[in-house]
């Protein structure tokens, strides 16, 4: 079976378009009701992570291969074995986002980083396809 691939980058249209969208709100606040300067620089400030995303492009991946799973986002890295996995969990948090993590044989949980995990849709028939077991637990807040 080949490798499940997938990588993304911080630089992309819906990062430049939420964060565009984002100040032309709180421009539009600030001259249609006369907002405050200093609730407009709180607004803003929010978008900073996304801007910085933006600037250095950084990458975020996974590999998903016959004896073990990598991935990497920033300066976070992780490698697991599959035998020393029991089952992959995926949480839908009530945001809608998919969280992933790995629960080993001891029962410790491995999360894997947010942005560099994939569509949860697209990983979970990779993982059925390769025999691994998988949990959906929709709406946690844990």
């Amino acid at each position: 079976m080949t490798d499940f691939d997938y990588t993304r980058s911080g630089r992309n249209r819906a990062t430049l378009l939420t964060v565009l969208a984002v100040w032309a709100c709180v421009l539009a606040l600030v001259f249609w009701i006369d907002m405050a300067l200093w609730i407009a620089a709180i607004l803003c400030a929010a978008t900073l992570p996304a801007l910085y995303d933006l600037v250095t492009a950084r990458q975020a991946g996974m590999t998903i291969a016959a004896t073990d799973i990598t991935w990497f986002a920033g300066a976070k890295t992780g490698k697991v074995a599959w035998n020393r996995v029991d089952h992959v969990r995926f949480d839908t948090r009530l945001d809608l986002s998919v969280r992933m993590a790995l629960v080993l044989h001891n029962g410790r949980r491995v999360k894997v980083p947010f942005e560099a995990t994939p569509p949860a849709d697209a990983i979970e028939a990779d993982l059925k396809n390769r025999d691994i077991k998988t949990e959906r637990h929709h709406f946690g807040f844990m």
